[in-house]
């Protein structure tokens, strides 16, 4: 994604995560865990009689030449939540000299009107990997397969779309809004998910009834995000 400010004044604002932090992440709630970390919780999910609330306790290392690591560590509570999520984020910012953003002055103070024009903008990368794990009681898998991967795919969707996109998108808002700056174009931030291959290609298989199931049937779904 861009920032319409020079890289020293997006490092000292992803500094200062404590503010953005809490803005960004709703309507996720945010706990302080320690200094540099924070408790967040998803969100409530479920289907057919049964809920998780996700949690995950993440922390921001200190940049290290402009590369920001956000990754998450085990919960204060230890006992089983029915769901696993991990969480690695790198956020890496460089330099984006203004033609390459916008195809000609005229365009640019259109955009901008009467706000000065940096010589060079900021670009961040955002990459982020996540796995995430979802443990059903054996009544959930009494349901046909089909029914049963409908329902799993459609509540890590939802999770995953909080943490990330959601999330990468607000955050850029939030820096403009601070600073009054005009919100880039569309084109200056993406997202692109990239999924590994199936681990079991049995589960694309249609069945009308499924197999004795084991104690807990757990469905993942992989996910780097770039």
């Amino acid at each position: 994604m861009q920032m319409y400010a020079p890289l020293e004044e997006v490092a000292a604002y992803l500094d200062r995560h404590g503010g953005w932090f809490h803005r960004c992440a709703k309507p996720m709630q945010v706990e302080p865990l320690t200094e540099n970390g924070y408790i967040l919780t998803v969100g409530k999910f479920g289907n057919f009689g049964y809920e998780v609330e996700p949690k995950l306790a993440v922390v921001f290392d200190p940049p290290v030449e402009n590369a920001y690591r956000m990754y998450n560590v085990p919960l204060p509570e230890a006992q089983s939540q029915g769901y696993a999520i991990d969480y690695d984020a790198l956020m890496c910012l460089d330099h984006l000299p203004w033609e390459q953003v916008l195809a000609n002055d005229a365009q640019a103070r259109k955009l901008l009107g009467d706000r000065p024009m940096p010589p060079v903008i900021t670009q961040v990368n955002w990459e982020l990997h996540l796995q995430v794990l979802v443990q059903f009681p054996r009544f959930i898998y009494k349901l046909p397969q089909g029914l049963l991967k409908t329902t799993g795919d459609r509540l890590l969707a939802t999770i995953v779309s909080q943490v990330s996109p959601r999330l990468t998108t607000k955050v850029q808002q939030d820096f403009h809004d601070c600073f009054n700056l005009p919100l880039p174009l569309k084109s200056g931030r993406g997202c692109t998910v990239i999924r590994p291959p199936e681990d079991n290609p049995e589960t694309h298989k249609k069945e009308d009834s499924a197999p004795v199931p084991p104690e807990n049937f757990a469905w993942t779904l992989p996910t780097d995000g770039q």
